[in-house]
C-alpha cells in the first residue's frame, strides 16, 4: 500500500504560507448549472451554499456569510439585482460577481450600479472563473473583455452623472447637507450655524435620515456617508 503523504494539503486552512480557500455561494435558478459550477470550482474554492430564488439566496447568504457570491442576472422572482439590493446594507463585506448568459449592456450596467464587483459570461472557463473570483475577493473589478467596454462607454457618455443609489435618492437636498456635515464630525450646534437653521431643525433632519436609511445612530450614518464618498 502506498504511504500517505504527511505534508500540508494545498489550500489547507491554518497552514502557514498557504492561503485559505475562498468561500463561494452560487445563485442561479437552474439546478443543473449550479451542479456543474460546483463540480468545476470544487478544486479551487469552497462552495458553501446555493440558491435558486431571490428569497432563498437572501436567507442562505446571510446564514453562510461567503466571501464571494456568483450571481445570475435573470431569475423568475427578481434576479440578481434584487439579491444585491437586499444584501448590500446588511452584509457589505460580501462581494458579488455576476455570472450570466446575458451580455446585454443594460444588464451589465444595472448589476454594476447595484453593487456587483464584476460581470462575466457563462462562456468563461473554470480556471478563468476561479481567477475572477479571487480578484473580486481581493477588491478588484472584473469583466469579460467585451463587457468592460459597456461599462466604460456608459460612464464616458455621462462622466458627471452619479451612480444610481436608491437609498441616497430618498433623502432631500437639505437632509444630504446635514448628513454630509454630520459625517465630517460637526456637532448639531455647528450644523445649525453652518446651514442657518435651528438646532431643533437639525435634530429633525437627522431623525428623518436615520429613519429612511434604517440606522440607529450618527456613527452608522458617518460610515455610510464615507462609503459613498459624500464626506
Amino acid at each position: 500500500m502506498a504511504e500517505q503523504p504527511t505534508g500540508p494539503v494545498e489550500g489547507e486552512a491554518g497552514v502557514p504560507g498557504v492561503p485559505e480557500r475562498l468561500r463561494v455561494f452560487l445563485v442561479d435558478d437552474h439546478a443543473m448549472f449550479r451542479a456543474g459550477v460546483r463540480a468545476e470550482l470544487g478544486v479551487h474554492v469552497e462552495v458553501v451554499g446555493e440558491a435558486g430564488t431571490v428569497a432563498e439566496a437572501v436567507a442562505r447568504i446571510a446564514a453562510s456569510t461567503p466571501d464571494v457570491v456568483l450571481l445570475d442576472v435573470h431569475m423568475p422572482d427578481g434576479g440578481g439585482r434584487a439579491v444585491l439590493e437586499a444584501m448590500r446594507r446588511s452584509h457589505p463585506q460580501v462581494r458579488f460577481l455576476a455570472l450570466s448568459v446575458s451580455d446585454a449592456a443594460e444588464d451589465v450596467i444595472g448589476l454594476i450600479r447595484a453593487g456587483a464587483r464584476g460581470y462575466v459570461t457563462k462562456t468563461i472557463s473554470p480556471d478563468e472563473l476561479a481567477a475572477a473570483i479571487r480578484r473580486v475577493a481581493d477588491g478588484d473589478a472584473v469583466f469579460s473583455p467585451r463587457l468592460a467596454g459597456f461599462v466604460l462607454d456608459a460612464f464616458a457618455a455621462r462622466p458627471d452623472a452619479p451612480v444610481a443609489d436608491p437609498e441616497l435618492d430618498q433623502l432631500t437636498n437639505r437632509e444630504r447637507e446635514v448628513l454630509r456635515l454630520l459625517a465630517r464630525g460637526y456637532a448639531y450646534k455647528e450644523i445649525a450655524k453652518e446651514l442657518y437653521i435651528s438646532i431643533k431643525t437639525v435634530e429633525t433632519h437627522v431623525s428623518n435620515v436615520l429613519r429612511k436609511l434604517q440606522m440607529s445612530n450618527r456613527y452608522e450614518l458617518s460610515r455610510w456617508a464615507a462609503d459613498r464618498r459624500l464626506v
